[in-house]
């Protein structure tokens, strides 16, 4: 009498579709984070660890250049292109200046540029760099 094999339950996990879950993933999340590129100037230091979105960061320099998205920009321009800049988001609540000010920079133009996002009703962060031990 010949005895039939029982088959045997493999052990194995396939993978294959972990990782195109995996990869989606990661496509999705490139997709949506924001990305900012922010030129290596000099921050203050700080011990802050909040992290907010940004939607626009203005660079302030010690010579008195502002930069938006590495565009030069004069002071009496900052308004209009904050406020173009805050249309083309779709005037979103979340919306986000966010202040790079290299250090040494003097106090009174990031105060205007702080009091012209209040003025716009929009969100002010100033960008610090975490204090060495």
């Amino acid at each position: 009498m010949a005895l039939k094999k029982r088959s045997k339950i493999s052990a194995e996990f396939s993978m294959s579709s972990l990782t195109d879950i995996i990869f989606l993933l990661l496509i999705f999340f490139m997709l949506t984070s924001t990305l900012v590129k922010i030129e290596a100037v000099d921050l203050p230091e700080s011990d802050s660890k909040t992290v907010a979105p940004v939607s626009v960061a203005v660079m302030l320099y010690q010579s008195g250049i502002y930069k938006i998205e590495s565009a030069e920009i004069e002071e009496v321009q900052l308004e209009n292109v904050l406020r173009s800049k805050y249309q083309e988001s779709g005037s979103s609540t979340d919306f986000t200046v966010t202040i790079v000010a290299e250090k040494g920079t003097p106090f009174e133009r990031v105060v205007r540029l702080m009091t012209l996002a209040e003025k716009m009703k929009v969100k002010a962060i100033l960008a610090t760099q975490p204090r060495k031990n």
